[in-house]
């Protein structure tokens, strides 16, 4: 029997597979800390509780999961941005503030390169275990790609690429 025979959960990790899950949680960390700001700044009720649930049942969530990998293997884990403290949107001056419809863009630009991430990350490991974790990210995320898309039709602030009507 090979190394590569038994349980996922006790096969190695090559060295990709340990690059990626330490670069994606140590991205992960730092895209909480970016939501907590956003957040901040969401002055429109469905994007702030939008962008609260993916904070809380998507990033949190997969820093937990890859967080425990790396530990469980002994892989040193990568440091984390200190949390941002909540203001309230008026105290934030408007020349410094984001705008709601801007914040969903910088959103569905995360979404869409964390799910091409995702893909990538698929197509290299060899540990089932690690496809598996790694393919529930990328669908969670284009569920909430398609959530984001949804409120940024109905407040208008999609802008569409030029429309071919021939």
């Amino acid at each position: 029997m090979g190394i590569l025979d038994g349980k996922p959960q006790e096969e190695p990790f090559h060295s990709g597979e340990v690059f990626h899950l330490w670069s994606y949680l140590y991205s992960t960390k730092a895209t909480l800390v970016t939501l907590q700001v956003l957040i901040n700044h969401t002055g429109d009720h469905d994007l702030k509780t939008f962008l609260e649930d993916l904070l809380e049942n998507s990033f949190t969530q997969e820093e937990q999961q890859v967080e425990t990998i790396l530990k469980e293997t002994g892989i040193r884990l990568p440091p984390a941005p200190p949390d941002r403290p909540n203001v309230e949107v008026q105290d934030i001056p408007a020349g410094a503030r984001f705008h709601d419809d801007e914040i969903a863009g910088l959103v569905q630009k995360e979404m869409i390169t964390g799910r091409i991430l995702c893909s990538y990350m698929m197509g290299i490991s060899i540990r089932e275990d690690i496809i598996t974790m790694i393919g529930e990210f990328h669908t969670q995320k284009a569920e909430y790609e398609s959530k984001l898309l949804t409120i940024t039709k109905e407040k208008g602030w999609i802008v569409p690429p030029p429309i071919n009507i021939k």
